[in-house]
């Protein structure tokens, strides 16, 4: 019996190993195929970008306000947004998987925020890729959850519930057929209507690691094993098992979008270079043991095409420590773009801008390029002390007195 055991769980492993195998053999080859799409595109370390969203901001129900915060931006030096199109169960445009977000509703059904700002920006030079924000989480409150509650994953006793952002969230599960569908379906709908350059996936794209005992991954967990899943959530083949299940599921997102990108070719529309899939993880060992996110394998291994590593360290000696985790450093050197995440304000969290400064030069001279979090932080609600025009003229003065990296830099 012991001897059957250790063989089902050999026979699960080798799909898991069969990867960690190939992609081992694989720096080389995604150094090629990463300087190839770079050679579409800035360098990493030109990229300055931020992260746009709804909450707590007026922004998206009004097009004078998009068009002015467009023009802003881009007089300020930025090359890259990152627009929310995806929270708390909503849309910010009709789409056939989810609900529109209920103020937008009132607001203006027909204004569309993201394809309004995608077009706004890429008049003036500048990328777009929305950021699925919520990524597999829901509102226990939301719409599929009452309509699909089989989709919920489960703690071993049978909760669901995660306290996050104020609320009680749970998340859909990654191995679900019909999670999947909807979940690349959101996706391939903002691409498809705004012909934005990429989209952007973040810590929320993930397994919970206490949760995945519900009745449909103990099946699939029995398929594959002849096992239960373990007792304890923290065992390290369970906790494989499940990220093999998220990671499948980028990699089905990978090839929906390049099969848009054919399309596009085809049809002769499009932007002209693939769509990328940005991810904004946390530190790599949190990421991992917290949420089965092994963003080093799928650097390495092609499924991302980008990284926007956060690094919210209040402090300048604690950003640029944790410039120094290893599988960031592991990823640059594999030629993968690396762009730091940086706190520029939010709640009573401003950083004033000599401070930014440090951190953004710490960043750049380390290569990367650099995305603020968020929009408001920068010169609106939340600029702090020094002011919105202070901020504004400080942000664009810092910004034009920054190298810039040639395209060979930018590929290494």
């Amino acid at each position: 019996m012991a001897r059957l055991s250790r063989f089902a769980r050999l026979k699960a492993l080798l799909p898991v190993s069969l990867t960690l195998l190939l992609t081992g053999l694989q720096p080389i080859g995604a150094r090629a195929q990463v300087a190839g799409r770079n050679a579409q595109r800035p360098p990493a370390a030109s990229r300055i970008g931020v992260w746009l969203t709804n909450s707590p901001s007026p922004l998206y129900y009004d097009p004078a306000r998009i068009e002015r915060a467009v023009n802003e931006l881009a007089a300020a030096g930025f090359t890259t947004l990152y627009p929310n199109v995806w929270s708390r169960g909503t849309t910010f445009h009709r789409s056939r998987w989810a609900p529109m977000e209920p103020q937008l509703e009132k607001a203006n059904p027909n204004l569309d925020p993201i394809c309004r700002m995608t077009r706004a920006a890429q008049r003036r030079g500048m990328e777009v890729f929305p950021w699925f924000e919520y990524g597999l989480m829901e509102p226990a409150t939301a719409e599929v959850v009452k309509r699909q509650p089989e989709w919920v994953l489960q703690r071993r006793d049978g909760s669901t519930g995660v306290a996050m952002h104020g609320t009680t969230m749970v998340w859909l599960n990654p191995a679900h057929p019909g999670v999947r569908e909807r979940f690349i379906g959101l996706i391939t709908e903002i691409v498809q209507r705004c012909g934005v350059d990429g989209i952007q996936l973040d810590d929320h794209f993930a397994w919970p690691v206490e949760l995945g005992y519900d009745p449909y991954t103990r099946q699939l967990y029995r398929q594959a094993t002849g096992q239960e899943p373990p007792a304890n959530h923290t065992d390290r083949f369970w906790m494989r098992w499940r990220r093999q299940q998220l990671t499948d599921l980028l990699r089905e997102l990978r090839a929906s979008l390049r099969e848009l990108d054919e399309q596009a070719r085809r049809s002769g529309k499009g932007t002209g270079h693939p769509t990328w899939i940005s991810l904004s993880p946390g530190p790599f060992r949190f990421a991992y043991n917290r949420w089965l996110q092994d963003w080093e394998l799928w650097s390495v291994g092609s499924l991302v095409d980008d990284l926007v590593v956060q690094n919210y360290a209040y402090s300048v000696q604690g950003f640029a420590r944790d410039l120094n985790q290893p599988a960031l450093v592991k990823a640059r050197e594999w030629g993968m773009p690396v762009e730091i995440g940086i706190l520029a304000g939010f709640g009573g969290r401003t950083p004033d801008m000599a401070t930014l400064t440090e951190k953004v030069r710490l960043a750049k001279g380390r290569g990367h390029g650099v995305i603020y979090f968020y929009w408001e932080g920068l010169w609106g609600e939340h600029a702090g002390r020094e002011g919105a025009e202070f901020r504004q003229r400080a942000f664009r003065d810092l910004h034009r007195s920054l190298p810039r990296p040639t395209a060979a830099a930018g590929r290494r």
